[in-house]
């Protein structure tokens, strides 16, 4: 599966960005998917993940009640809905992919895709 990420940008902070993660082909709907970002200065971290179904998803502590993880298997189309943006959330984000139908965290992504920068201004 190939995938892309889009929706960056620049925004203030408090705003909102909703991230796209376009997928090509049949095996979408089968993997579990999920978000990492590149913050300048940190090692790539796990943002967000969700299960094949989109009946399971999983965040990372420093974006609980605000990141809202979802997918479209009809559109084969991941995303992340991104409030109250915070300048710590500023990085490349990434959509990833696991050959499984639920995530397991730890687990390397077997698929990834090319970034999308988010820029939080304070």
């Amino acid at each position: 599966v190939q995938l892309q990420a889009y929706g960056g940008g620049l925004v203030q902070a408090g705003g909102s960005l909703r991230l796209s993660c376009a997928a090509s082909g049949r095996t979408f709907s089968t993997y579990a998917m999920g978000w990492f970002r590149h913050s300048p200065g940190k090692e790539r971290e796990f943002v967000a993940a969700i299960n094949w179904s989109g009946g399971s998803t999983h965040y990372a502590d420093s974006v609980k009640g605000r990141f809202t993880i979802s997918r479209d298997n009809a559109k084969n189309m991941l995303y992340l809905q991104m409030n109250n943006l915070k300048p710590e959330d500023t990085g490349v984000y990434y959509c990833a992919a696991q050959r499984s139908t639920n995530w397991f965290p730890g687990r390397g992504s077997d698929y990834w895709g090319r970034g999308t920068l988010v820029t939080v201004s304070s």
